[in-house]
């Protein structure tokens, strides 16, 4: 099945001899035994439940992969992912990263043993320069937050092997739609999928797939022993919004071209950050692994005065964090998304005071132009 047909039909319960084509939610926590001292699939929810089987499934399958997870959030399923490893292991990742990441590797995990290394991603040499004899990942977010570099995830993947080392790929940006790491060789794919596979800003949950049986078997491990878990509840919403997944972010793509050819031109505006923006060094990269830029780009103005005023005067689109809803959202990731790191690092990587990140939803796009244009006017 191609991808929409997939994203609708991917997942069909039997029950009771009746194959069902909608979406079936079984909020049960726990599951009657059915035979003594046997093991059977349902027992407990921690450890599985139906409706949080049929969401891994699909996700599965749309980033065609073989084993699917589902979690509490798209930091409960980075979390879980590096239980995996161990004191003194060293890890490789992007400067310019969300800010949750670094939080969790700098605050949190350094405290356990864990040791990292942030190094411009969109060289392959440095990649490679920063392993260690106790490196064990490559972590990859392409594009990056907020500044939109593009990673060349083949290279990385060519180099991880030469290392015997993982790949692991965040891929919120794109979703399944646009970009799918497993296929470039990826060993782990992660999403926050409060984002695009949910799609309506009601949904706080995340995702990793998996093709190899032995990482599989870790990750479930981690699941099962630490419990940060997708509810039901919500494996059911994400079923249901994973249906019209492809529509909303062709639509939203489709809107952020046109969105990109105002503000290109808009006397306020000083740079446009896009993975296929001419003067992007990785517009070659991104279209070679990835169909089309996304819909999230970023845009400095000429003051920090003027971007408090564009947030201000915007009447459609939201002053809000996030990505990947049906709304339009606009955020300062340096003192919103990115307040984890040092005021000077945020300065060096480009995330100003001046910067602005949008991310471009599903309404008319002339609507959303004249948004714009009366909120950088005022």
């Amino acid at each position: 099945m191609r991808f929409e047909t997939k994203a609708i039909h991917g997942v069909r319960t039997p029950e009771k001899g009746v194959e069902n084509w909608g979406n079936t939610i079984n909020l049960a926590t726990t599951f009657p035994i059915k035979e003594y001292n046997v093991m059977q699939e349902f027992e407990y929810s921690r450890v599985m439940s139906p409706t949080r089987k049929d969401f891994e499934s699909l996700v599965a399958q749309l980033e065609s992969g073989k084993h699917g997870f589902g979690f509490a959030s798209g930091m409960a399923a980075i979390t879980s992912i590096f239980t995996m490893f161990k004191a003194g292991d060293h890890f490789v990742l992007g400067l310019d990263i969300y800010g949750g990441t670094f939080r969790i590797m700098n605050d949190v995990f350094r405290q356990f043993g864990f040791e990292s290394t942030f190094v411009d991603m969109t060289d392959l040499g440095k990649i490679e320069a920063a392993i260690r004899p106790n490196t064990k990942a490559i972590f990859v977010e392409t594009p990056s937050n907020p500044l939109l570099d593009v990673t060349d995830i083949r290279g990385v993947v060519a180099i991880a092997k030469k290392h015997e080392l993982l790949t692991i790929v965040d891929n919120t940006f794109m979703s399944p739609v646009l970009q799918r790491p497993l296929e470039l060789g990826a060993d782990i794919v992660l999403h926050s999928a409060t984002k695009f596979l949910g799609g309506h800003n009601d949904i706080v949950a995340g995702a990793a797939v998996v093709n190899r049986d032995d990482l599989a078997e870790k990750i479930t491990f981690a699941q099962v022993a630490m419990g940060a878990l997708v509810s039901a509840f919500d494996s059911w919403l994400l079923l249901r919004s994973m249906k019209t997944l492809k529509l909303r972010v062709e639509k939203a793509q489709a809107n952020t071209l046109k969105l990109l050819d105002f503000l290109r031109s808009h006397p306020e505006v000083e740079k446009v950050y896009y993975p296929t923006a001419p003067d992007n060094k990785g517009k070659t990269i991104q279209e070679s692994q990835a169909e089309g830029g996304g819909s999230v780009f970023s845009f400095t103005v000429k003051s920090e005065e003027k971007a408090k005023s564009f947030f201000e005067n915007l009447k459609v689109a939201l002053f809000a964090v996030s990505l990947g809803g049906v709304e339009t959202l606009v955020t300062h990731p340096s003192s919103l998304t990115h307040t984890e790191f040092p005021e000077e690092e945020k300065v060096a990587r480009g995330v100003t005071r001046t910067l602005i990140r949008v991310a471009v939803g599903i309404e008319d796009a002339d609507d959303l132009i004249e948004d714009f244009k009366q909120a950088l006017a005022k």
